[in-house]
């Protein structure tokens, strides 16, 4: 299991990362990582590895409701309780310990806003895209949020986009002002089909166009992990919101109990300030 640091700490002195890449297979990061098919991400796992996590919901939305709210996957272990990073003050809880950095709002962009960091949101599938009420709750919870078509699910640059406008957020911040950022990818959830050489729309996304847009993901990060740790240590945290199905026992898709869907992969490491290493 993952070391759990002393969030206390942490927080003011470092910024703040949070990727959910959406709709992200456990089994196919893990087996990508093996195969040494994602160079860039394996270089900052703790051990080189994903730890196996199951996902507070099986959708975008309540994934991430619940993980702003402090609910990060869960270890997919039966001990427990499993310590929290972040936990809103409610008496009563398990899994609220030492090392948890506790806060007094309803979620965690806005106790960090409190604490004086600046909140922003990078969003990619259209629960951030602020196009109608459902489509602002996700974003309405930070100071600042984006959104362009080009970060959505039909692009096949989505992510670069996306990595892009983080590099221009970050460079705007005022060097004594700590940074939250979430960036919520959307090259994995489909339609991905356009990620796998070769492939056309008549194919149709596999899990093999999953793999192929992780791929994607994989070259482009190091850009991101860069502009996140330009001006301090950067504490990460890299997870899936939830998996999808590609037909398996019959099931596509997602907002199902299928364990390809409650199972993610999830990381959370440090980025050491000017440094594309990490200290795990």
């Amino acid at each position: 299991m993952t070391t759990i640091p002393d969030m206390n700490e942490v927080i003011g002195s470092h910024d703040l990362l949070l990727v959910t890449l959406d709709t992200l297979r456990f089994d196919v990061a893990e087996e990508l990582t093996a195969a040494g098919r994602l160079p860039n991400l394996a270089a900052v796992l703790p051990g080189g590895r994903w730890e196996r996590r199951h996902s507070p919901g099986s959708f975008t939305y309540a994934a991430h409701q619940a993980i702003l709210a402090g609910f990060l996957p869960t270890p997919a272990t039966p001990t427990g309780p499993h310590p929290r990073l972040f936990a809103a003050r409610f008496g009563g809880s398990e899994t609220t310990a030492e090392r948890t950095w506790v806060f007094d709002t309803p979620d965690l962009p806005s106790a960090l806003a409190a604490a004086g960091y600046r909140t922003v949101c990078v969003g990619g599938v259209g629960f951030f895209n602020r196009q109608g009420p459902l489509g602002s709750v996700l974003p309405g919870m930070f100071q600042e949020s984006h959104w362009e078509p080009e970060f959505g699910v039909p692009s096949p640059t989505s992510f670069e986009a996306q990595v892009t406008r983080v590099e221009q957020v970050a460079a705007e911040r005022p060097p004594g002002q700590p940074l939250f950022l979430l960036l919520n990818v959307s090259a994995l959830h489909q339609p991905n089909w356009f990620h796998l050489p070769g492939a056309t729309k008549e194919d149709g996304d596999t899990r093999a166009s999953h793999a192929a847009a992780l791929e994607y993901v994989d070259a482009h990060i190091g850009r991101l992990f860069a502009a996140m740790s330009r001006r301090r240590p950067c504490f990460a945290i890299v997870c899936s919101d939830h998996g999808t199905a590609y037909g398996e026992d019959g099931w596509t898709g997602h907002r199902i109990g299928h364990e390809v869907v409650w199972t993610v992969p999830y990381a959370h490491f440090v980025l050491p300030a000017g440094s594309q290493g990490i200290d795990s």
